[in-house]
């Protein structure tokens, strides 16, 4: 896409997801671990740990003697064990939101976002399997990757690297909001800019024309 382009292909041990979960409707803490809660999820057993979310994207805050503080649809709420709780969510229809960058002089697509609630820079990478960033720019906006997340490998043009695996509480470009969205964070110096990729695009619908590109919402 540009001199710029840093190809991210995972190792076959690490899968991402781009469709954005179905709404809970059943949710029960079953059984506690150390750092771990079992979560029966609509009919569906997981072993989560803190952190970490189900397949539906119910995240795990945290676990103590009570139950646990489970995030569902961005609210954080205490569910104890043994509780089975019916998720009231008031869906009206998902509004669509658009947002249109433009290329640069040196035909970039770079655009201004947010992840986690902190102002970041983007470069937009069709090519770039997920979100990316390297360690530094990780520790600015508050990630602990060293603690939550999960140890991969990742190919770049200088080779393999190391890197961890995260969820993202939020990504945000424009008025579009994505949550629980994956990212990896690379070891090293690599990225520059962080990269805008698949995690996050493969939920949208992606429009070319001219020095445009359009990002679509629905």
């Amino acid at each position: 896409m540009t001199k710029y382009f840093l190809h991210i292909s995972l190792s076959c041990s690490l899968l991402f997801f781009y469709g954005v979960a179905d709404a809970v409707e059943q949710l029960e803490v079953q059984g506690l671990f150390s750092n771990k809660a079992v979560l029966m999820v609509d009919g569906k057993r997981h072993i989560i740990a803190s952190g970490n979310s189900s397949p539906e994207g119910v995240k795990v805050i945290s676990v103590n003697k009570q139950g646990a503080i489970l995030e569902v649809d961005g609210e954080q709420k205490q569910y104890d064990i043994g509780s089975s709780q019916a998720i009231s969510t008031s869906f009206s229809e998902r509004k669509s939101y658009k947002e249109t960058i433009y290329k640069n002089a040196g035909g970039m697509y770079l655009t201004f976002g947010n992840i986690n609630g902190r102002s970041v820079r983007f470069l937009v990478d069709t090519g770039a399997s997920a979100i990316s960033m390297n360690t530094d720019q990780a520790k600015n906006l508050g990630i602990r990757y060293d603690k939550y997340g999960k140890p991969a490998s990742v190919s770049t043009a200088s080779g393999f690297e190391k890197a961890y695996r995260i969820d993202l509480r939020s990504v945000t470009v424009g008025d579009i909001t994505e949550r629980n969205v994956e990212a990896l964070v690379i070891d090293g110096k690599h990225p520059g800019p962080i990269l805008l990729g698949m995690t996050f695009l493969g939920r949208l619908e992606v429009e070319h024309s001219g020095n445009a590109m359009t990002l679509l919402q629905k």
